[in-house]
């Protein structure tokens, strides 16, 4: 497979070019021309990088990759030698945000659904057609306890609630990574509970005066399997193999 049909494919597939963004999607530093094998995983940590290329990866694609509006724009530290990795050893890598935290198909937001048993009913922003989170139901009503230990098995992490243990949960919003700030967007929807990845202070007192279940499972625990889709689909679609490297992170 060509780097530069990958790219394209990719952009066509998440359409990128309609979906503003903190940070550039798409081929953000050029290697090799061909790739013959792909690793995926959630950032591109030190750590994953080096995984990636113990591995013997031509190209990573990742969920959080670089070049964030605000940060620093020169090349040291921590930047110079995650490029530095890549360059050196002629590795592609591909990022992709919130395209794949929205796709209908590969999206962080759709596999965590599927992974937890929701049945969408629709976006969490009703009149915004690229919503980042979605709402829906539970397949078969949970006490607030139950969900939780269900999402705590599911995702292999502790996952914590605020909210009376005994409630019981039927309509659930969620949006995966640090988006409990849309935790207002829940509320509108009048759904019983609210799941994302990462806790504010402000959410705990917004879920308990607004009375909605909030649970917060983990910005890492709930974004690694839109990358994982995407590239089992990449791998069928051009015939290379695929690799997810999932370096640990409790957060």
């Amino acid at each position: 497979m060509q780097t530069s049909d990958l790219n394209r494919y990719l952009d066509r597939l998440l359409d990128t070019g309609r979906i503003k963004d903190y940070c550039p999607n798409g081929l953000q530093v050029e290697g090799r021309s061909e790739i013959k094998k792909l690793v995926g995983g959630v950032t591109a940590s030190q750590a994953f990088l080096d995984a990636a290329l113990d591995s013997g990866a031509d190209a990573v694609l990742v969920h959080h990759g670089y070049f964030w509006k605000g940060e620093a724009e020169v090349i040291t530290g921590i930047k110079k030698r995650r490029l530095q990795s890549l360059l050196v050893n002629d590795l592609n890598l591909f990022a992709y945000h919130l395209p794949l935290d929205v796709h209908s198909e590969f999206g962080n937001n759709i596999q965590l659904a599927k992974l937890l048993g929701f049945d969408v009913v629709g976006g969490l922003e009703p009149n915004n057609p690229k919503s980042v989170g979605l709402y829906g139901q539970l397949k078969t009503p949970m006490t607030v306890v139950e969900l939780n230990a269900e999402i705590t098995r599911t995702l292999g992490r502790e996952s914590m609630f605020i909210a009376d243990p005994k409630k019981v949960i039927s309509t659930i919003a969620w949006c995966t990574g640090a988006a409990q700030g849309m935790i207002d967007k829940a509320i509108d929807l009048g759904v019983d509970a609210y799941l994302s990845g990462e806790i504010s202070e402000p959410t705990v007192h917004i879920a308990r005066e607004a009375e909605i279940a909030y649970f917060s499972a983990g910005h890492h625990a709930t974004e690694r399997y839109g990358v994982q889709a995407l590239g089992l689909h990449i791998a069928e679609q051009f015939g290379v193999e695929f690799e997810f490297i999932d370096i640990d992170n409790p957060v």
